[in-house]
């Protein structure tokens, strides 16, 4: 069994600094080989961006020789994000001379092969996520310490940013880029139309859904294609019914997938299943958005980055998307607001061959990403985000992205996202991901028996 008191296994301080502090700083200015071959092969055809502009040396990442070039891991696969990447991209080649070869992998694919890609010969930038998993591979020695990076960008961003990009050495490999929450979204119009109010509770939660559904509309929309979605489901309920603290000790194996408490969660989860959308295991979380896009569903728990795919759909769409806070679940726990509120961003992978010669133009990459007017390049073209720096130029953002802002500066706890919080070997698509899909398959299961199947797959984890 691993064992939950080692460095790499404990949960990180980010996520016992509150999202106000985080905030503050924020809104103040406003197959081994096979898959590294495969994510070559993946990239669409992306090129190196073309050269220009500034040099290196006129650039605020000057420690890079102009002319450098650096390829870059993303998981940016989606239109909208994957544009806002690329538009990124070109702006720092026309400020340093530094080409970016950009190789793109479907983000479910890229997140789920990603240990076994650092291990071959990954690029030289990947994109990753805040929080244990990012912690995990910096003490497994795949990534490289970037602390130099820190102390050019360090005052840019929140103490709590900060501990969330610092490995378990007190070193930082992390930098990142934006955040968002997960939260309840639904179209202004279509509850205008219907009468429907935000429900507070649980009861008015299951009331509307079951409202919703006598109209003849999909109640929850709902895609599990992937595996991760159904993970942002168990998060909240966890959180509302059991709190901040028995959730973050869960995920480090020092509470059980056994306690009666975990049992609860997934008999609560069992209420609204009769009102989610069928045929999830099929279905990609896009797929199920286009769901709320046609006004065929009342609602989607997912994160903000849902609005990418009403941006695509247009300006009025994008316009008439809302959402509102999970509903409370009438415990001690309702009132730390907790809420997943990811970290994205990104790291240098330490087995990069290409790192022995050129080094330095990965670095100034990063340090380019932790700039406020990079990030706001990237949270204009994607606006499901918040940029993390506190330079960031927010004046702009959208009655959505405001709200955003509102809602985690409220939240008094905030976590990564299960499978960002705990092991890779244990979130992944053969461990919690396949056991989630067996639940709502078969939500009436013997649930005592459903759960000691997780805690035994947890018990059989190798030491870290």
């Amino acid at each position: 069994m691993a064992n939950p008191d080692t460095p790499s296994s404990s949960i990180p301080s980010v996520e016992n600094v509150t999202r106000r502090t985080v905030l503050k700083g924020m809104a103040g200015v406003a197959g081994v080989a096979s898959f590294s071959g495969f994510l070559a092969a993946c990239s669409g055809g992306a090129s190196p961006a073309a050269s220009g502009g500034a040099s290196a040396g006129a650039s605020a990442a000057g420690s890079a020789a102009a002319g450098g070039s650096l390829t870059f891991g993303s998981n940016y696969s989606d239109a909208v994000p994957k544009k806002a990447m690329q538009d990124i991209v070109d702006a720092f080649t026309k400020e340093t001379g530094i080409t970016v070869k950009v190789n793109t992998v479907d983000h479910g694919t890229f997140q789920n092969q990603l240990n076994s890609y650092l291990q071959a010969t990954p690029d030289d930038v990947f994109t990753w996520f805040s929080g244990y998993r990012m912690r995990f591979f910096a003490a497994k020695g795949l990534a490289t310490d970037v602390s130099d990076v820190w102390g050019k960008i360090g005052s840019n961003y929140s103490d709590a940013f900060k501990v969330g990009a610092t490995g378990d050495d007190g070193k930082q490999y992390f930098v990142p880029i934006y955040n968002y929450p997960w939260a309840v979204f639904y179209r202004k119009s279509l509850f205008k139309d219907k009468g429907y109010n935000i429900p507070k509770t649980w009861a008015d939660y299951k009331t509307l859904l079951a409202k919703m559904k006598s109209d003849g509309l999909v109640p929850l929309a709902f895609g599990d294609k992937d595996g991760w979605p159904a993970m942002g489901t168990f998060d909240i309920i966890n959180l509302r019914k059991n709190g901040y603290q028995f959730h973050v000790d869960l995920m480090a194996g020092k509470q059980k997938w056994t306690d009666q408490k975990v049992k609860d969660v997934f008999n609560l989860w069992k209420e609204i299943l009769p009102f989610v959308q069928e045929g999830a295991a099929g279905r990609t979380w896009q797929d199920a958005a286009q769901a709320l896009v046609k006004k065929q569903a009342g609602l989607y728990v997912l994160g903000m980055f849902v609005s990418d795919q009403f941006k695509t759909a247009g300006q009025a769409d994008l316009d008439d998307l809302d959402f509102f806070p999970f509903p409370d679940l009438g415990t001690e726990f309702d009132a730390e607001k907790a809420l997943d509120a990811p970290i994205d961003g990104f790291m240098i992978a330490s087995k990069s061959p290409n790192l022995s010669k050129d080094l330095d133009s990965a670095k100034a990459f990063l340090e380019y990403l932790g700039k406020g007017k990079t990030q706001i390049i990237f949270t204009t073209a994607a606006p499901g985000n918040i940029a993390a720096g506190k330079d960031a130029e927010t004046s702009n953002y959208n009655a959505l992205q405001k709200k955003a802002v509102e809602l985690i500066s409220g939240a008094q706890k905030i976590t990564q996202f299960l499978d960002r919080d705990t092991r890779p070997d244990f979130a992944g698509p053969n461990a919690m991901q396949a056991f989630l899909l067996n639940f709502l398959k078969d939500p009436n299961q013997d649930l005592d028996k459903f759960l000691k199947t997780i805690q035994d797959a947890w018990d059989a984890l190798p030491p870290q």
